[in-house]
């Protein structure tokens, strides 16, 4: 690419902000304390983006996920100077871990503030993706055993869920949708109410550009059949938390696959990932996973 063109501002600060998973005010608050980079302003006073911007911000948020603080990746970029060279790991523990640690007492001890104010410290330093998957998405499974292994009640898994699912959802409502990428509907399996994780699937997808059709808890079977028929979409997602729950599941799942062979149809969630390894193994093509990287992989191999 031409200098010309990288020095070509083209990027408003909401392109920005999607395209690194980063919010606008933690772009703008790195450019006030830091002055890694002088955005062109257009004649409306506006925020335009280079190549280069986006190259300069795109770095230092790979560092940031690595485990660096901002301050640390800014005082790198300057001796690095982007050039392609491994940089030796942080020493530091991964700050998500603590973070997650933290979010965790403050929800089995429904201190709803304290736990919006480290769900808004993860957003100030790590990008969208990295929060709600390495953080949020780690934090569901750990409650989901303990809550699966009588550790803590029922009031304590509905708290936790009400307050992630509050920020998850606005989250996932503030991403544009793909129209050339086929249609996805999720929902929960039968008898199942506990759609934390297929949020945070959820948000996955609308983050690669699908539009998605969210339901959420469990709605009866007849009615998935009208939505599949007004919708059309490519794509089916099931998730299912409870054990007792999964055999209806899957009933259902093998009677879409009979009735409807072009759609594609996968499930994910606490009871799919405790199934034993003869159903794990039958029902292979209809497993996402647990991590973005399954999740990566089941859908590419779907396409």
């Amino acid at each position: 690419m031409s200098n010309d063109k990288k020095q070509e501002g083209k990027y408003n600060i909401k392109a920005v902000s999607t395209i690194l998973g980063v919010q606008p005010g933690t772009l703008r608050a790195w450019e006030r304390r830091y002055q890694i980079i002088a955005p062109i302003r257009n004649d409306s006073g506006h925020r335009l983006y280079t190549e280069q911007h986006v190259s300069i911000l795109r770095w230092l948020v790979q560092k940031v996920d690595q485990g660096f603080t901002i301050s640390q990746a800014v005082s790198l970029l300057d001796k690095s100077e982007l050039e392609d060279q491994e940089l030796s790991p942080p020493v530091q523990k991964d700050r998500t871990e603590s973070i997650s640690d933290d979010l965790l007492k403050a929800l089995l001890s429904f201190d709803e503030t304290k736990a919006h104010e480290l769900i808004n410290q993860s957003f100030s330093i790590y990008t969208i993706d990295k929060v709600v998957i390495d953080i949020l998405g780690s934090l569901l499974v750990r409650i989901g055993d303990m809550w699966e292994n009588g550790e803590i009640t029922t009031a304590h898994e509905h708290f936790a869920t009400s307050i992630l699912r509050s920020r998850i959802g606005i989250i996932m409502h503030s991403f544009p949708h793909n129209g050339i990428l086929p249609k996805v509907v999720a929902v929960c399996g039968p008898g199942e109410w506990h759609e934390l994780g297929l949020l945070i699937f959820t948000l996955y997808v609308r983050r690669k550009g699908f539009e998605v059709i969210y339901l959420g808890s469990s709605i009866k079977e007849n009615d998935i059949e009208v939505v599949l028929d007004e919708v059309q979409p490519k794509f089916l997602f099931f998730s299912c938390t409870m054990r007792e729950n999964v055999d209806a599941l899957l009933e259902l799942v093998e009677s879409l696959t009979k009735t409807r062979p072009g759609l594609e149809i996968g499930m994910g969630g606490f009871a799919i990932d405790h199934l034993t390894s003869n159903k794990k193994a039958e029902y292979a093509d209809h497993i996402v996973g647990q991590q973005k990287s399954d999740w990566e992989a089941w859908l590419k191999s779907k396409l």
